[in-house]
């Protein structure tokens, strides 16, 4: 066992000063099976620490929930840390952000009016309460002095960039200690003024987020933490994408003369991230500040792992620069090889308007995606008019494809700020609802999904639907129950069988098709999207099998050519709009 403290200008490991040079890797984000192969990388560039976020609603998909099995198996990740020799740094919120799907919050939470958001209020607190609780039943055990690798555990995350509420933080840290965290806690904000007195804690450490001018961002930082180790708890090493824009990569020599800056100053680090990652499933966020933006399904980052755990010009930079104040093993880990290339026919088509995908409920008054308890949703009701008549809604969150007696009408998309379209005339109107990701940043977060307030044709509010909420994971089981159609237009799952013969990392091409998600042997790869700015989705190699492998593929849109590609390396888009 070992004994991890704050001292005057360092962090303390058994009283000797104590450096960490950490990398962000979320477990949530990578299949279990590739934990330790991205860890042992990590202490390969000569990292001593890994962090990691806690996705409170991926534990918690519902009410009194809190799954631990396969991706989500914490207690294994931490384990797996240890075995590597390194040691971790805990965050878990509630909410992490991430440009995960609401910022890690879970989306039931809210469903009762009134429930805080961030704030003291009794219900949010008694929620936050029990989660964490959950998690630190894992953590407590695997701490440095238990034993175990865990050196911090983070409060809340860069909360003075939302808000202001000192007995709220101080209720999240009181949580965290009663439940037996012994080592010393943290607070991260961006290096402003007003996030740092707002988002701290006087007796917790506050850290920086930021990816530029060190010295500054220190600086401002030491004003508002007098006394103990610098630290930048999120060294920017990259960026996200967002569906419709360009993929975003820093200068692997800028990042890493920046990473030299900070080191130089004597500050510890976590590099975020050090391997992004997936949004595996219907995982990733959104950003709204006055235009919606669904982030994609690579967490890629331009990090120094790329998403399929290859060494990039920015691992080997890095591992430079960190060798001139820490020592770093002689191995280098090899570059990936080119991945196998291989086509199939999708068949087997099932249309979503067929009437073949679930039970029908009757609702006088639409509902949200969130009293159905589903991201994709099927709602039908009859129009009478005898010409043209304007439809419309208060809001769309986030898509919705509207159909007329079986033919597309149009597309309503939030982006766009779309609110209505014109019916030729009346007949059976159909609309496909999709929820693209919730905002995870900023005042929006924990907002209701799907057609939001009344929906009308001309001024008269339209009644009497039937709705069936899509079990989207449940896709492909549909034609255990179900028989392929022939014909027709609109959402379809298609399926096909391909040979595998080695369980390698393989990328699937999306280029030829609309919008969609899909699977591999049941595990849900991701969001594909012809907009980019990714046109390839990442299948790991665990979740493939020598022999023969299912493929498929739920097409929202329209398929320009229902043939699957599996291609040499990643495309990840362009660089420039």
């Amino acid at each position: 066992m070992s004994h991890f403290a704050i001292g005057e200008s360092d962090f303390l490991l058994d009283g000797a000063p104590f450096r960490i040079l950490s990398g962000a890797l979320h477990y949530f984000r990578v299949h279990p099976d590739s934990w330790a192969d991205r860890i042992e990388k990590a202490r390969l560039m000569g990292l001593n620490t890994i962090e990691t976020y806690v996705p409170w609603n991926a534990h918690s998909p519902r009410p009194g929930v809190f799954d631990t099995t396969g991706i989500l198996d914490l207690e294994r990740f931490l384990r797996e840390v240890a075995a590597a020799g390194l040691y971790a740094i805990v965050r878990p919120g509630p909410y992490i952000c991430a440009e995960w799907d609401n910022g890690g919050l879970p989306a039931w939470l809210f469903r009762e009016p009134g429930v805080g958001v961030r704030r003291n209020e009794p219900r949010f607190l008694a929620a936050i309460e029990e989660y964490l609780d959950a998690v630190l039943r894992i953590v407590r055990p695997l701490q440095v002095d238990e034993g175990g690798p865990v050196l911090l555990v983070q409060v809340e995350n860069e909360y003075g960039a939302f808000g202001d509420d000192q007995t709220y933080l101080k209720a999240v840290a009181e949580i965290i200690r009663n439940a037996g965290i012994t080592v010393p806690l943290v607070t991260v904000d961006q290096p402003v003024d007003a996030m740092l007195a707002a988002g701290g804690l006087d007796g917790v450490l506050r850290t920086a987020s930021f990816g530029s001018r060190a010295g500054e961002r220190l600086t401002t930082l030491r004003k508002h933490q007098p006394s103990g180790p610098l630290m930048c708890m999120e060294f920017w090493d990259g960026w996200f994408d967002y569906w419709g824009g360009p993929h975003h990569t820093t200068s692997a020599a800028d990042s890493a003369a920046e990473l030299d800056a900070l080191l130089a100053a004597g500050a510890s680090v976590n590099i975020y991230m050090f391997h992004g990652g997936t949004n595996f499933g219907l995982t990733s966020g959104a950003n709204d500040k006055g235009v919606y933006r669904p982030t994609i399904t690579s967490y890629d980052y331009d990090a120094p792992l790329d998403e399929a755990g290859n060494p990039t010009a920015k691992f080997h930079a890095f591992r430079e620069v960190i060798s001139r104040y820490a020592r770093v093993p002689d191995v280098v880990p090899a570059s990936g090889v080119r991945a196998p290339e291989t086509s199939a026919v999708l068949g087997s088509p099932v249309r979503l308007l067929a009437d073949t995908w679930g039970d029908w409920s009757p609702y006088d008054v639409l509902p949200t995606l969130d009293e159905l308890d589903a991201r994709l949703a099927l709602f039908r009701t009859e129009v009478a008019a005898e010409e043209p008549v304007l439809l419309s809604v208060g809001e769309v969150r986030d898509r919705a494809y509207v159909f007329l007696d079986g033919a597309p009408v149009g597309v309503l998309d939030r982006e766009r700020h779309d609110r209505a379209l014109m019916l030729p005339r009346g007949g059976r109107l159909e609309i496909v609802v999709e929820d693209q990701g919730r905002v995870n940043y900023g005042r929006r977060i924990g907002e209701p999904k799907g057609l939001i307030g009344p929906v009308r044709v001309g001024s008269a509010e339209l009644t009497g639907w039937s709705v069936c909420a899509i079990d989207v994971e449940a896709v492909p089981l549909l034609w255990d129950s179900v028989r392929p159609d022939v014909n027709g237009v609109g959402p379809t799952a298609w399926r096909a069988s391909f040979e595998v013969e080695e369980p390698v990392d393989h990328f699937l091409s999306t280029v030829a098709w609309g919008k969609g998600i899909a699977w591999v042997n049941g595990f849900n790869l991701g969001r594909y999207w012809r907009r980019g700015p990714q046109e390839t989705l990442y299948v790991p190699g665990p979740v493939l099998r020598p022999g023969r492998n299912e493929l498929v593929v739920l097409e929202l849109d329209v398929m320009a050519e229902p043939v699957a590609h599996f291609v040499a390396g990643p495309s990840l888009g362009p660089l420039e709009l």
